[in-house]
């Protein structure tokens, strides 16, 4: 490929430069040849698992994200509740206040009534 740097490229580059500065032997050259292409392809390897450790990470980071909304809504709707319950027992307590007022003011009476009768009985 035209214009793309490869790092292979280079160090092919580097081993000629280095071929003709320094004399190596078939057998050394195959050995450097050997561990040249055993290093690209642990590099390649190196580079498919860190894609899949990456696809990983970012599947791990949706799934946190989707219990965390999960959560959020499950959190707004127990806040909604218990505003709801809140408002309901709100208005059972001013219903039983207005309630005991009612009967207070009956018992008022009554004990007004029954005093009437003591005093008019006294006469």
């Amino acid at each position: 490929m035209l214009g793309v740097h490869r790092p292979q490229d280079e160090m092919h580059a580097r081993a000629d430069r280095a071929r003709s500065l320094y004399p190596v032997s078939k057998d050394d050259l195959e050995d450097i040849n050997r561990r040249l292409r055993a290093a690209e392809q642990d590099a390649a390897a190196a580079r498919v698992l860190a894609g899949a450790a990456d696809r990983d990470v970012s599947e791990f980071r949706a799934e946190i994200r989707d219990f965390r909304n999960a959560t959020m809504a499950s959190f707004n709707a127990l806040r909604e509740d218990f505003g709801d319950l809140r408002t309901h027992v709100d208005q059972g307590f001013a219903g039983m206040r207005s309630k005991l007022d009612a009967t207070a003011s009956g018992q008022q009476t009554i004990a007004d009534l029954i005093q009437r009768l003591i005093n008019n009985q006294d006469r």
